[in-house]
C-alpha cells in the first residue's frame, strides 16, 4: 500500500493517493485544495480510482471534490452523520469568509464497521464522532496504518468548537479507536505530518497524563 500526501489552502490541509501497489487500483481521500496536484498525479491513470473517501464533510476536506469527480466516475463515500454539512456547504464556507458552491450528493454512504476493498488491499471504516458528527478513521491493519481525518495530530487533537463538535465524543474515540491499536501504527493525519500511535500516547500534551491531558 502505497501512501501519497498532497497538502495546499489555506487550512494546510492533506488529501492523500492510497494505492493497492499489487493492481495499481487507488482511493483519492479528503481531496482539498491541493486538488490540482492529484489531478496531475493521477494524469495518466484516473480510471484506476475505486473511490473517494471523505472523513469528514469540512469545507477544507472537500473543497477540490468537484476537481476529482471531473476526471473519475468514482463514487464518494461520507458517513450518513455528516450529510448535514455536506448538504450546506455554502453556508459553512461563510463561517469562515469564504464562498463554495453546493456540491452534488456522495453516491455511497460509510458505515462503522465497513470494509472497502481496492485492488488487495482493504480499508476497515471505524465511526469516530466528536470532530464532527460523521468522522471516520480508514485503518489498514494489515498495512500497520490509518488515515485518521481531524481526529488527531501529532502533538494535537481535533477541535471542537465547529457546529458538530463534541469534546467528550472525540477523546472516547481517540481512547476506544486509536490508542487500542499497536504503538507502530503509522497515523497520516488531516492537518500537519504523519505520526505513530506510541508517539501520540507517549509525547501528546492531550493525551498523557504527566501533562494533564485528556487520559489522565
Amino acid at each position: 500500500m502505497l501512501v501519497r500526501s498532497f497538502t495546499g489552502g489555506d487550512f494546510l490541509e492533506n488529501a492523500y493517493i492510497v494505492t493497492c501497489e499489487a493492481t495499481g487500483q487507488a482511493v483519492v481521500v479528503d481531496p482539498g485544495a491541493a486538488a490540482p496536484e492529484i489531478v496531475d498525479a493521477l494524469a495518466d491513470d484516473a480510471a484506476s480510482v475505486a473511490a473517494i473517501l471523505l472523513t469528514h464533510a469540512h469545507l477544507d476536506h472537500v473543497e477540490g471534490l468537484e476537481a476529482i469527480r471531473a476526471i473519475t466516475d468514482a463514487p464518494t463515500h461520507l458517513h450518513a452523520a455528516d450529510r448535514p454539512m455536506f448538504d450546506n456547504m455554502p453556508a459553512q464556507a461563510a463561517m469562515f469568509g469564504l464562498s463554495s458552491p453546493s456540491l452534488d450528493p456522495p453516491e455511497r454512504e460509510l458505515e462503522d464497521g465497513q470494509t472497502l476493498h481496492f485492488g488487495s488491499c482493504v480499508f476497515r471504516v471505524i465511526h469516530t464522532p466528536g470532530h464532527s458528527p460523521g468522522h471516520v478513521i480508514l485503518h489498514a491493519e494489515a498495512q500497520g496504518l490509518a488515515l485518521v481525518g481531524d481526529l488527531v495530530f501529532a502533538g494535537s487533537v481535533g477541535r471542537t468548537d465547529l457546529p458538530g463538535g463534541d469534546y467528550q465524543a472525540l477523546f472516547h474515540s481517540i481512547r476506544q479507536h486509536v490508542l487500542t491499536m499497536p504503538d507502530d501504527t503509522q497515523l497520516y493525519t488531516g492537518h500537519g505530518p504523519p505520526t505513530t500511535v506510541g508517539r501520540e500516547r507517549t509525547t501528546n500534551p492531550f493525551l498523557i497524563p504527566h501533562f494533564g491531558g485528556e487520559l489522565a
